[in-house]
């Protein structure tokens, strides 16, 4: 992980060391600015996503087939009749590459890759090694390369090794590579006669991405498929940020066993973000996080996961558990147009059917406005008076098998408060459920707002549902209710997520803050700093700390504490010392000279007695009222420095109630990362306490940032524990810190 060596390290040094080490790749034309030094932070990592153009691997004019064969029974066979028909749908002249043909299904062969007759785009490798091919095709200047090989990192260390070489060649070669590990999906046959914006698919399984393929013979269109494979060059990462960018692209899927790089895939999240494209994606598995330092609260909050799902959620990555809720969101993704309005109405034949679907959307975090008196008498002149329409609207059943239903239809999408219809239909009730999706579908093509149908009949044969509803492609139609109340929630999320996207890359620090030098002083490389060093470096980046001196004799603690003001708290101060309370190294509520230098001994002696060489004790301001926090840095091995905000005090890892942040965030990330505490209301202030400095407490989050961000190579871990956030206006001080360094 960039920064994470010793020592001093200026933004320079930073900066040369990034582009010495290869972040800047050679290869195809490059969107982005990751080549000029000034696009790197503080850490020395890029701001902007660096794009190969891949318009010359989905769309090459040339193809090298090498392996290429038509001997009868053998597996290259297949896969060079598959390459060569593709080909030809996207127009491209087939070069097959054999040392001992003269022809392959007709075409002339030539017998290596220094023979072929023209500079080729793509060089698809039908052999069990390709490592050897990969300086032949770099001076050929082949662009693109695809190796089908197996037998590397997921196999086993040996085969891991031999990825390493893999990719150290391409690395050097300038050529881009798809694999090894991959397959044909890229070569697929996608239907060219289906309108609208299309998905574009990336998966690192490729049977994985069968049932959002599978999504064309619905009517929903695909442009492109990425096999990712073991992503030795290219990545998830390039294919969001090059599928963003194309006009074509409406949403982009992605089926994610582990991320390569997690800085290229926040800064690909970023630029989908700010082109309002979504991302949707199930990401399972689990990183490998480096060991934690057990002296530290933070590193026990979060796991690996927890940091991808915010790392997705800070840069508006969809994310979903299983490949149905994939499929689906996806495709209402594909389809659905800008909200109206937030609000859902669900209508329904059965009262019962849509007081439980109702139940499931407020549950899923839907608005289901209360339709106005108005509405509601609109509605009862086709509707029985006995009946509820305030939303959910059961409209009884009958009034749907005639002229009434598509009137009950219209006044209900006519209400201003409503953006989305949602109309359950359990099971097939012929004539009344056909008439009513025929109903849907003529008003869903007549309105800006979105009409979701969810057909639960486990049969799925019914006309209605497999001519009407999905002919449509304005009706988004549904199996299940949950997948349906999902896509929803994701589709009214990312159009607020975008409409106000502010890029926290945009304001990241360049430049290293005055308060880097200080700081860098007081680091002691692979040691715990003492209380007292931890808190000088919190006062260096302007976090508030108690008043507070080191003493080394209890008449220097006597008159500490008359200078700091009674009553105060007394504490060893050492660099071996974890957690102080539980070795009864604390003093609290000491109100006389005769309590400080009882106290003084005794902490000395318990320090002498445990064997903790300490640098003084510390004597402090004591602090009451207030809510106890804490915020902390780990560092993540995909993500480098995240920053960890939640509940303090004693019970923090009981109850484990924290959220994280991946550098760059903003203020207002910083403030969500509050909103999606379970304890947030303490911050309110609970059974007359009064409210918290909500404000103090977001700047802190976002100084620890800052100082995660600059001393990146020097923390290893930091953990403010606990920050005591005062009433409203009178800010948050730290009363405990730790520091580990690297």
């Amino acid at each position: 992980m960039l920064g994470s060596t010793h020592g001093t390290l200026t933004t320079d040094s930073r900066r040369a060391r990034v582009l010495a080490c290869g972040e800047q790749r050679p290869g195809p034309a490059v969107h982005g600015r990751t080549d000029d030094p000034a696009d790197l932070d503080v850490s020395g990592r890029p701001l902007y996503a660096d794009v190969p153009d891949l318009a010359r691997f989905f769309r090459p004019e040339s193809v090298a087939v090498v392996g290429a064969s038509d001997a009868e029974g053998r597996p290259n066979t297949g896969i060079t009749r598959q390459l060569l028909a593709w080909a030809e749908r996207v127009g491209a002249r087939v070069h097959p590459v054999h040392p001992s043909r003269p022809a392959v299904f007709g075409v002339p062969c030539v017998a290596s890759v220094a023979e072929l007759p023209e500079q080729v785009d793509l060089a698809v490798l039908l052999v069990a090694d390709p490592l050897p091919l990969v300086e032949e095709l770099a001076e050929a200047k082949v662009r693109f390369a695809v190796a089908f090989a197996s037998g590397f990192a997921e196999t086993g260390e040996a085969g891991a090794e031999a990825q390493r070489r893999l990719a150290d060649a391409v690395r050097r070669s300038g050529l881009r590579l798809l694999g090894p590990n991959t397959n044909l999906n890229a070569f697929e046959r996608f239907r060219e006669d289906l309108p609208g914006p299309a998905i574009a698919l990336i998966t690192q399984s490729g049977h994985q991405g069968r049932p959002v393929f599978a999504l064309q013979e619905l009517g929903i269109r695909l442009s492109h498929w990425a096999p990712t494979g073991n992503e030795a060059d290219l990545e998830t990462s390039d294919f969001v940020s090059w599928f963003a960018e194309q006009p074509e692209v409406g949403v982009i899927a992605a089926y994610v066993e582990g991320l390569k790089d997690g800085r290229a895939f926040l800064l690909a999240a970023d630029r989908a973000a700010r082109r309002k494209v979504p991302v949707v994606a199930v990401k399972v598995g689990r990183t490998e996080t480096g060991a934690r330092t057990a002296a530290s609260h933070t590193g026990k909050l979060t796991g690996a996961d927890d940091v991808v799902d915010a790392a997705m959620r800070q840069y508006g990555v969809i994310r979903v558990d299983g490949l149905d809720e994939l499929q689906d969101t996806a495709a209402l993704l594909a389809r659905a147009r800008t909200p109206r309005a937030d609000g859902v109405a669900v209508c329904s034949i059965s009262g019962g059917t849509g007081a439980h679907v109702a139940d499931l959307a407020t549950a899923a975090g839907l608005g289901l406005p209360r339709l106005s008196e108005a509405k509601q008498a609109e509605l009862h002149q086709w509707i029985p008076e006995y009946l509820s329409v305030a939303n959910p609207v059961d409209n009884g059943g009958h009034p749907v098998g005639d002229e009434r239903g598509r009137k009950i239809i219209d006044a209900i999408l006519a209400d201003p408060a409503v953006g989305v219809l949602i109309c359950p239909v359990t099971g097939p009730f012929p004539p009344l459920s056909d008439r009513l999706v025929r109903d849907l579908v003529e008003a869903a093509e007549e309105t800006d707002k979105l009409v979701c149908v969810v057909w639960g009949s486990p049969v799925g044969t019914e006309p209605a549902y497999r001519e009407v509803l999905l002919g449509s492609s304005r009706v988004a139609t549904f199996r299940t209710v949950g997948n349906c109340l999902s896509a929803v929630r994701a589709w009214l999320d990312h159009h607020r997520f975008v409409s106000g996207y502010r890029s926290p890359f945009d304001e990241a620090p360049r430049t290293l803050s005055p308060s880097f030098r200080k700081a860098e002083a007081l680091m002691q490389p692979g040691r715990q700093l003492s209380e007292h060093a931890a808190k000088q470096l919190l006062r260096a980046y302007g976090i508030r700390v108690p008043r507070e001196q080191l003493v080394t004799s209890a008449a220097g603690a006597v008159r500490a504490a008359g200078q700091v003001g009674y009553p105060v708290v007394m504490k060893a101060s050492g660099g071996q010392i974890a957690h102080k309370t539980e070795l009864g190294l604390v003093k609290i509520g000491l109100t006389s000279a005769s309590q400080v230098r009882d106290a003084y001994r005794e902490l000395t002696d318990i320090a002498r007695y445990e064997g903790v060489a300490l640098d003084g004790v510390l004597v402090c301001q004591m602090v009451e009222q207030g809510v106890e926090m804490v915020v902390g840095v780990t560092h993540d091995e995909l993500f480098g420095p995240t920053v960890t905000v939640g509940l303090g005090g004693v019970l923090v890892e009981v109850l484990r109630d924290a959220a994280v942040g991946v550098p760059p965030f903003g203020e207002e990330q910083a403030r969500d990362m509050l909103a999606g505490l379970r304890g947030r209301a303490l911050l309110d202030g609970v059974r007359g306490r009064p409210p918290a400095d909500r404000d103090a407490l977001v700047e802190v989050v976002l100084r620890v940032q800052r100082m995660a961000l600059e001393l990146d190579g020097h923390i290893a871990e930091l953990d403010i524990n606990p920050l005591l956030v005062l009433p409203r206006g009178q800010g948050a001080v730290a009363l405990d810190a730790l520091v580990v360094c690297r």
